[in-house]
């Protein structure tokens, strides 16, 4: 085992060594399921602080370069086991940088990377293959604070230390329309696997907070996501064209979708075809003005095989979102959405055909998406104005949609019945009663059986 020996440093550096020994303290209830066997979390043989490569966590140093030189020495040292970089307490201000392979990114009590406000100077990265430009504007996009290409077994984790976007600059910039390309997230990690991110809280950025892109073999555990809820998309966690992602006992309140699974934009989506499958999303509790677990609606390499469970939305527009639209092609299957408990949000499920626009006048219009067999069983709701709307595309319906246990208590001057259209599919005990197109017995053996 190797350590960086400096000074005052190494009592607090080997303390933090034993600790991430050990893991993060991941303990669910008695019984509950975890995916903590998904990626095991790694040995480091070595320990290096921030502080060593000159980083000063005075809320004032610029500390990018720092952040580089620590990077660039544990890549270019590559020692057997990975290294650790110890983030002390303190506020360590910075512009985007990169990580390695076989790195863990510690943050202490009381550390906070915050980026930077020098928004002129931010770096541009190409456009993601499968949406063929920014996601907000045409060309290329800003760099996300934390970013990484091509990397293996990377863990993020800490004693709860905080990743601060600093995003107030950029959500005015796009308020104001004078924003040049998409704004950055706070982490994105593309082409890479075995990811760990955990025991952090992620506040205020720009934009999407965590978002593991062309990825394989991540989790997402015991992170803290915050945002106004005013802020501009400032999603949780949007696992996109990626696999065997779970995430779980999370805590999240933002200005948009707090997890959305997502596989590509309309044309370069279907032509880049990867989906996102194998994703599982358990026990979050949050509010957004948006919704709380969501589906798309840039959904064009496909998504399929996805567990959302035990899941706690209060305060929010919708509790399940499920969207895509004509042009999007692809699909979305297989989906299960289960426990879940709604308080005071006003439309408790949506599926539609009719979200989300288009990155360029050449996607194809009759690239329809096929959805079907979507089981949403055992929910629970309060305050809520309207119990759902489900509408699918027209000579493209939406199949085998199954509603379970369902009940929701419609409340308030707005109530508004089911809304169904393009849909077939089976409701068993729904409260209040559903649409007649969910309401045959005909067929209905794939309902059950998913029971």
């Amino acid at each position: 085992m190797k350590m960086v020996r400096r000074g005052s440093m190494v009592p607090m550096l080997f303390a933090v060594l034993l600790l991430a020994l050990k893991g993060a303290a991941f303990v669910a209830a008695e019984g509950e399921e975890t995916c903590s066997g998904i990626v095991p979390m790694k040995r480091r043989s070595e320990v290096v602080s921030i502080a060593d490569f000159g980083g000063v966590g005075d809320g004032q140093t610029v500390n990018t370069a720092a952040f580089e030189r620590a990077v660039s020495r544990i890549e270019q040292r590559n020692v057997p086991g990975g290294t650790l970089l110890y983030i002390p307490g303190g506020v360590w201000l910075t512009g985007a940088f990169n990580l390695t392979s076989h790195m863990t990114l510690f943050l202490a009590k009381g550390a906070v990377i915050k980026a930077t406000q020098d928004t002129s100077n931010w770096p541009l990265i190409d456009p993601l293959p499968s949406y063929g430009r920014g996601r907000e504007l045409p060309g290329g996009r800003y760099m996300s604070l934390i970013h990484g290409n091509k990397l293996k077994d990377v863990i993020i984790t800490g004693e709860n230390g905080t990743i601060d976007g600093q995003g107030e600059k950029w959500w005015n910039i796009w308020r104001q329309k004078t924003l040049l390309f998409t704004r950055p997230g706070l982490l994105e990690l593309m082409h890479s696997t075995d990811i760990i991110i955990s025991n952090v809280v992620f506040q205020n950025s720009p934009f999407w907070n965590i978002h593991p892109v062309y990825c394989s073999n991540v989790v997402v555990r015991n992170v803290t996501v915050l945002a106004p809820y005013d802020s501009p998309n400032t999603d949780g966690v949007d696992p996109d064209s990626s696999s065997n992602v779970c995430i779980e006992d999370c805590y999240m309140s933002t200005g948009d979708d707090l997890v959305a699974v997502k596989s590509g934009w309309d044309e370069y989506g279907v032509a880049y075809g990867r989906p996102s499958s194998g994703i599982t999303v358990r026990r979050i509790t949050g509010s957004t003005p948006f919704a709380g677990f969501a589906v798309g609606s840039e959904t064009s390499g496909g998504v399929e095989n996805v567990l959302a469970e035990n899941l706690n939305i209060f305060k929010s527009a919708i509790g399940i979102h499920i969207k895509t639209n004509t042009g999007r092609g692809g699909f979305i299957k297989n989906i299960t959405v289960s426990g879940v408990t709604l308080d005071n949000v006003r439309k408790g499920l949506r599926i539609t055909g009719k979200a989300g626009d288009h990155p360029d006048d050449r996607y194809d219009p009759n690239a329809r998406p096929v959805v079907g067999g979507l089981t949403i069983k055992n929910v629970r709701g309060t305050v809520i104005q309207q119990p759902g709307t489900i509408e699918g595309i027209k000579n493209s319906p939406f199949t085998q949609i199954c509603l379970s246990n369902v009940k929701l208590r419609v409340t308030g001057p707005k109530q508004m019945p089911w809304v169904c259209n393009d849909v077939s599919g089976g409701a068993l005990e729904v409260q209040p009663s559903p649409c007649t197109e969910l309401t045959s017995t005909n067929g209905m053996s794939f309902c059950t059986d998913a029971l």
